[in-house]
Order: C-alpha cells, then structure tokens, then sequence
C-alpha cells in the first residue's frame, strides 16, 4: 500500500510539472524590460453609454494587465537600434528601376521629411539635394548644417568635425575679447583634416559671419589665408551660441517609407502575394537556390543546430528583404495593407491601423497566420515571422464589444473609414 502511494505522488508531480520539451527547442521567453512606446492619441468615445460602456471596457483591461502576459511565440529576440527604421537614400540618383507590373499594389515611394513630397525611390536623392540647396537662400545657417549632416556619409568623420566646428565657436563665446580665438588658420592640419573636408562646412563658416582674409604672420615671408570673424558676429554672441547648439543637434535628413495604405473588397486572393523584386536585397534566382540549400542541409543537422546558430540564421534571413507587406482582414472581409520596415515593432502596426477605424478608441486584437495572438507591441515583424508578407486577422476584444452592445445596441459593420472604403479596389 505503501508503495502504491509513493507512485501515486510521483504520478502527480510529475503531470504538474508542465509540457516537456524537446533538446533543441529555443528557451522560453524572457521577461522583457524594454519601456512600452507610448500609444497614439485615440478619439473619445461620445454619448453616455458608450462613455459608460468604454469606463467598463477600461477597468476589464486593467484587471486583466494586472494579470500579465505571455507572449504566444517562442522566438529568439534579435537587438533593435532603432525603434523606428528609417531609410537612408543615396543623395545620386540609382540607375536600377524596379519591374513594372505587378508592383501596381506595392508602390515603394519615400516621403521627403523637408518638402512631405510623396517621390520613388530614385527620385527622393535629387529631390532632397535640390530642397536643401533652395533652402540656402532664405536660411543659408540652417542649410549649410544639414548639408554637413545629410552629404557626408561617414558619420564617425560627422562626428569628429562638428565636435571640432563647435569647440571654435565655444573658444569665440568664451573670451569674446580675444583676437586669436576670432581667427582660424585654413592651412591646419586638424581644420584640413576634421573640418574643411565636410560638405557644407564653408558654407556654414561663411554663413554664420566668417571671411576669408588672407594675413601676414610674423616671422613668414609668405600670407596664410584664415577665416575671420566679422565684427558684426562678435555683436551677436548669443546667435553664435544658438548656431553652436544647432550644428550639435543637428541630424541627416532620411527619406522614410510611405506606408501607401490600400483598401481591398473582400476577396480569395488575400494571402497572395505576388511580391516585385524590389523588396528582395538577393535577386530572386539568387533566394530560391539559397532556400533550396538551406532545406537540404536542415534535413542532416536540424537536431544538432544551437540556439546562436538559428539566431543567426535567422538574422541572415532578415537581411533578404528590404520591406514587408502587411494585409489586415477585418471581419466583414475587407482588407487593409500597408508597407513596412522588417525591424519596425508591433506598436507600429497598431498606429497604423487606428489611423483608419471610425472608432480608434476601441481595442481591438490581431491574430496571426497561424492563429496565434499578437500580444507583444514591442516585437519586431521579423520575430513575429511576418516578413517578407503576411496576412492577419482583426477582431475587436469580445468582452468589451458585448459590453458596448448591452450598453446602446452599438455595431460595428462598418470599421474602416467611409473614405477609405469608397477607394476600395479589388486583388488581382
């Protein structure tokens, strides 16, 4: 009898020890610490009963996030810089022109971030170029530091020579009595090699009150050229200041990527995707032999694999494409797309969507193609696996939509904007 109930025990802890899993399964996710992005500003719900029904829907939610969550994938997180990607263009205009035909549904087009104008790939370098240099005319100051900031792509020389640019104007602010801080040799070797060789820079020295005056010096028998300091400049030290803090703070000007939101009447070719080849960093002839060797060479090492290995694989995967398309189907079938960056995060598609509800205050959940949750705002559409394309599912929190229904009989047939769905087109 004894025996039967040291068995018995056994049994029970062993079932209450969870799912086992597999030698070469990736470890279980990580609490993760990262700070939550802030969400857009939503619209307040109007009449009393929603207000009522959306107090409800609030303290449901906090009841639920006292709970925490757990993620409903198992991927290894790959380190993210930057939380909202952007795409640097080459300031000289590219030679290579994507395919026409079927990139009529996935139109890469950049916004210009000092102009908004909407341009292709290949025209957004010029169209950035001839912007700053229009601005020289009006505001020759600001110009010339973005030129500083935008045409030099070495961003470690950037660096080093507005370090040295600012230190200049420090040296002048600090002893405004001082001639020798008012002048700077051309011919030095640190101005050569730190300064004088950015794009832009001479443009800034002439703009904020310098001139090239060409001096005698004691002891030489030949001039030097320097930059001088007009008196007029030394008048305005708080202006010299504020071109210190200017040239400092200064950033590139990047194209970022138009999302080109479309609408879709519901249709079976939804989970199609007929991608162009601009999406691709690898041709396409190049990523089906590559697909086709790794799916041979996974069959003999599959269960020898490390997790560094498969994170690093997966990385080498990420690195294929250069976008990812998004549809969201909605539950009257329509379908929402949009265009992305691969290591832009969750919270991103979420923006993007509210962007385009009637009532964006509403939560709403998305499903995967798998059938899977998507909880984690702050992971990226690579560890989600939504790259290069995917298809997911929208539906609004059950409970709190009952509880909108009970409240004033509220429905929600039309989601989408009325604007946005007069534009709807079909797939093909």
């Amino acid at each position: 009898m004894k025996k039967l109930f040291e068995g018995f025990k056994a049994d029970v802890k062993f079932k209450g020890a969870g799912p086992g899993r597999k030698l070469n399964e990736e470890a279980r996710d990580k609490a993760d610490n990262t700070v939550k992005e802030r969400p857009a500003p939503r619209k307040p719900p109007t009449g009393e009963a929603q207000i009522a029904a959306a107090s409800a829907a609030i303290a449901r939610l906090d009841s639920k996030q006292t709970k925490g969550k757990t993620p409903h994938w198992d991927t290894a997180h790959i380190p993210v810089k930057d939380d909202e990607p952007k795409e640097e263009i080459k300031i000289t205009p590219e030679n290579n022109k994507s395919a026409a035909g079927k990139s009529s549904i996935y139109n890469i087009m950049f916004r210009c971030p000092l102009t908004g104008e909407i341009l292709r790939r290949e025209e957004i370098g010029p169209h950035i170029k001839k912007s700053i240099e229009m601005l020289s005319e009006a505001d020759p100051i600001s110009a010339s530091i973005m030129k500083i900031h935008t045409f030099n792509k070495d961003r470690d020389k950037v660096k080093l020579g507005v370090e040295t640019m600012a230190r200049y104007l420090k040296n002048i602010i600090g002893n405004p009595n001082d001639e020798k801080y008012q002048k700077i040799k051309i011919s030095n070797k640190v101005f050569q090699e730190k300064v004088i060789c950015l794009e832009g820079a001479h443009e800034f020295f002439e703009a904020i009150g310098f001139e090239k005056n060409t001096l005698a010096l004691q002891g030489q028998d030949l001039p030097e050229e320097f930059y001088v300091l007009g008196s007029d400049a030394l008048g305005r030290l708080n202006d010299l200041q504020s071109y210190h803090d200017s040239l400092l703070s200064g950033e590139p000007l990047i194209a970022t990527l138009d999302r080109q939101p479309q609408i879709f009447i519901p249709s079976l070719q939804a989970a199609k995707f007929d991608l162009p080849d601009d999406f691709y960093n690898l041709s396409v002839d190049e990523i089906r032999l590559e697909q086709k060797l790794r799916t041979e060479k996974l069959k003999q090492d599959s269960m020898l694999r490390t997790k560094a290995m498969r994170e690093r694989e997966e990385r080498n995967e990420i690195k294929k494409y250069k976008y990812t398309v998004l549809r969201i189907r909605f539950p009257d079938d329509y379908i929402l797309q949009g265009l992305f960056y691969p290591l832009e995060r969750l919270s991103v598609l979420l923006d993007f969507i509210r962007q385009h509800l009637q009532n964006d205050w509403l939560p709403f959940e998305l499903i995967s193609p798998c059938g899977q949750k998507l909880e984690d705002e702050q992971a990226t559409f690579a560890e989600c696996g939504l790259v290069p394309s995917a298809l997911l599912s929208f539906r609004w929190d059950e409970a709190i939509l009952a509880d909108m229904e009970a409240a004033d009989g509220y429905k929600t047939e039309n989601m989408l904007k009325q604007d946005l769905l007069s534009r709807a087109n079909t797939l093909t």
